[in-house]
């Protein structure tokens, strides 16, 4: 028996295991690793001085990122999304829907002109004085139908345009500067 060693008279499974020593093998799995990720690191480098030389910034891999390109209808939903402009494109889409939503007799006579995003009203002008009393009583109506559609509150009300006068016309006769017979009486 040894006077250093006090484990060394006791059976090997009553001594307490100590930390295991790497081996060979460890050492060299270790040394791998570290070799590796210098050489990535290297290669990194490399790589942003090679892009940076030919006047390039990052340039896209094999994987997808933010700078690939999209199709048409994905670039135009994000930019909607990020623009905020979700209320006015589904209001958009109704005027290209205004006759399944009103009805083939009233679209012939009634077409949705703007819609004023802050006061939330659709301005619609019709082609005849009794169209626009028509549109006028069903107008509460078609806002209930069109919250439904958008989401509740994207339409306050519906503003009638009657139909206006005549086109002014100018001709070779005209004096500039005249309203025309309002001129005269006034």
């Amino acid at each position: 028996m040894n006077a250093e060693d006090p484990a060394a008279g006791t059976p090997r499974a009553a001594r307490a295991p100590g930390p295991k020593e790497p081996s060979g093998v460890d050492l060299a799995r270790v040394a791998l690793r570290a070799a590796k990720e210098q050489a990535r690191a290297r290669g990194d480098a490399a790589r942003q001085k090679k892009q940076a030389r030919r006047g390039g910034g990052l340039r896209s891999g094999a994987r997808a990122d933010g700078r690939d390109p999209l199709a048409l209808g994905a670039a135009i939903n994000r930019l909607i999304t990020e623009r905020g402009w979700e209320t006015p494109a589904a209001v958009g889409g109704v005027m290209g829907r205004w006759p399944q939503i009103v009805g083939e007799d009233l679209a012939k006579h009634c077409v949705p002109q703007r819609y004023d995003e802050d006061e939330r009203v659709l301005v619609v002008a019709c082609d005849s004085t009794a169209w626009a009393t028509q549109l006028r009583h069903l107008a509460p109506a078609l806002v209930a139908r069109l919250n439904q559609d958008l989401g509740q509150g994207s339409v306050r009300m519906i503003k009638v345009l009657n139909p206006g006068g005549p086109a002014r016309r100018y001709g070779p006769l005209r004096a500039p500067g005249s309203t025309g017979p309002g001129d005269t009486y006034g």
